[in-house]
């Protein structure tokens, strides 16, 4: 009890902090997703609970004083009518379901409220963190920048026994993932388990080929490089099917777009591509070939992927034990057990169907209604983003459309409610919908319809965590 109560009062101070700098507080929440799983590992397993909501923590102190205690009143809008008036049924929908008597306890709904809404915020956020293209871009490369220690690490798990400390899971949970046939184990660089790692290492690919295709200084150019040659390396390692899948869809997916939308640029950009996967080629075949080699036996003799992905849009099945209504928000997390365990909570309904994609949750937990409300919602996001992409000017600022969108359509049914890393992404990215089109005004030649006016957000408080000026 006492160790529950340090950790308590210790997120009590942390969430004070947080609340003094939102923009310094949203810069230290993208650091801990990174190395959350690194100080539930290794440096502090024993409030391995406490350290899962840290970054929530943080969270909520930049929401509370970008919301409640900023001098000047941030952007608040949402010009979109479709995504405010979608999003308002949505999190109504949700909030009602928290309170649903299959649930057993109302506490249980509003832990799983959080994976619906608690992030949705993020897209008010990263719209006013940014005031020009470059600062932009700055931000996106020294965030990149990460995935180099991340990344080595990650080689050396690949290349350390199953009894190595860096191949645990939180909490000092000892490894159960390997590649079949071989002594090797399934790497989750600083991330708890192989499931963050692998989304983390999507998004870094997805952001990453726009910075690629952006004229840089040298330095920053091979930085970028050798970021591609790792992401596509720890990809391999961590064994992750849908990694290497998204990876693939996504340069088809943005090849074909980019030829579409501006034929007479393709030709540039592959030639600036060119050199990143000739030397990411020569980095897997003559250093790494044992990562190949052991992810081509798991793809080969692991189940079907097809099915897999089939699987993965099946909803009518989870309908029909609820009619119109569903087991309530959370019913279905993975952690909702241990939490009612711990608190003392009444157990709810019992779902007597299996369940494991996201889409299954999603049909289970809320109802057809909900379902509908909440695929709407992400599919006008979608629209959103797409508009933005064939609308934008700055050929970098069309690319992180491009990567933005192609990361919500490749990923429109993989794990988002129930996968918080994936959710601050996810939100974070649909923030762009509100800041590119602004970031965009001073480079256009024609008038187009914007969700913000044209002005820069205030910087007179809270002064960035990425200094403007001479870096």
């Amino acid at each position: 009890m006492s160790r529950i109560l340090l950790g308590l009062v210790a997120l009590t101070i942390i969430l004070v902090l947080s609340a003094s700098n939102w923009r310094r507080s949203l810069a230290v929440v993208f650091v801990l997703v990174i190395i959350e799983g690194a100080l539930r590992k290794w440096f502090l397993p024993q409030f391995s609970d406490l350290l899962y909501f840290l970054k929530d923590v943080v969270l909520l102190g930049a929401y509370l004083r970008f919301f409640f205690f900023s001098k000047h009143t941030p952007r608040l809008s949402l010009p979109s009518y479709y995504i405010k008036y979608l999003l308002l049924l949505a999190a109504g929908w949700c909030f009602f379901q928290v309170f649903n008597p299959s649930l057993g306890s109302p506490i249980a709904g509003l832990f799983g409220l959080r994976g619906y809404l608690f992030y949705v915020p993020l897209m008010w956020l990263i719209p006013n963190l940014f005031a020009t293209e470059e600062e932009l871009y700055r931000a996106l490369r020294w965030c990149l920048l990460l995935v180099i220690p991340v990344g080595i690490l990650g080689i050396i798990q690949f290349y350390s026994p199953a009894s190595s400390p860096l191949n645990i899971y939180a909490g000092g949970v000892d490894p159960t993932a390997g590649f079949s046939g071989t002594d090797r184990l399934r790497i989750t660089g600083t991330f708890p388990y192989i499931s963050g790692y692998a989304v983390y290492l999507s998004v870094c690919f997805a952001v990453l080929v726009p910075l690629l295709l952006r004229p840089q200084p040298r330095r920053w150019q091979w930085a970028s490089i050798a970021e591609m040659a790792i992401i596509v390396a720890n990809s391999l390692m961590t064994g992750s099917r849908s990694v290497v899948l998204f990876e693939g869809l996504y340069i088809l997916s943005f090849i074909f777009l980019i030829w579409l939308r501006k034929p007479s640029q393709l030709r540039v950009y592959l030639i600036r591509f060119t050199l990143p996967v000739i030397i990411s080629t020569i980095v897997l075949v003559r250093w790494l070939r044992p990562a190949f080699d052991a992810f081509a036996a798991r793809a080969t003799s692991a189940d079907n992927l097809a099915n897999r992905v089939t699987n993965s849009f099946t909803v009518l099945p989870y309908f029909q034990f609820k009619g119109m209504d569903g087991y309530g928000v959370g019913a279905t997390h993975q952690a909702i057990s241990a939490l009612r365990s711990t608190l003392g909570l009444p157990y709810g309904e019992t779902i007597p169907i299996g369940f494991e994609s996201e889409m299954g949750r999603i049909a289970l937990e809320i109802g057809p209604i909900g379902f509908i409300l909440w695929y709407g919602l992400r599919l006008v996001l979608l629209w959103a983003l797409f508009t933005m992409f064939w609308n934008l000017r700055h050929p970098f600022l069309q690319q992180l459309a491009l990567a933005a969108f192609l990361t919500h359509a490749i990923q429109f049914t993989g794990q988002l409610v129930v996968h918080n890393v994936f959710s601050i992404y996810y939100w974070s990215l649909a923030g762009f919908i509100f800041l590119l089109p602004r970031l965009d005004q001073p480079f256009r030649t024609l008038q187009v319809w914007y969700p913000f006016p044209s002005s820069p957000p205030n910087r007179a408080t809270d002064s960035g965590f990425f200094p403007s000026g001479n870096r």
